[in-house]
């Protein structure tokens, strides 16, 4: 059942998979973000956890991108296409940080230790 679902949102194996990642693709190539921009460190305290532990040079860059989008949606505008042409949307700078936190979560977890964090209403 796994193997069927992966095949099936695997863009190299199904064609309506591979036309939904261009779609993204040209999306996030319009505004200059990356898929991994799109993640929200207020949802998710995991999130928050993997952006902490990134070098502040890639936080920096994550946090410019934001700020142009947003600036380039408040005047209906789209990047030059010579900057679109330059855009990378798909590589990734936060999954291998996320995936360590939630290692490390579960490990927590299954060893009965207390919560690395948890949510507060401030």
């Amino acid at each position: 059942m796994a193997s069927l679902l992966q095949s099936l949102l695997d863009p190299k194996k199904n064609w309506l998979a591979a036309q939904h990642m261009k779609t993204i693709s040209k999306r996030l190539r319009n505004f200059g973000l990356r898929y991994d921009d799109l993640y929200d460190p207020y949802y998710d305290l995991d999130i928050k956890e993997a952006l902490d532990r990134l070098p502040r040079e890639i936080v920096d860059a994550r946090n410019q991108r934001l700020k142009r989008a947003m600036d380039l949606s408040m005047k209906h505008e789209y990047l030059p296409e010579d900057l679109q042409a330059m855009q990378t949307p798909f590589r990734n700078y936060l999954q291998d940080m996320l995936a360590l936190v939630k290692r490390e979560k579960a490990e927590r977890e299954a060893l009965g230790a207390l919560p690395l964090y948890q949510r507060t209403i401030p």
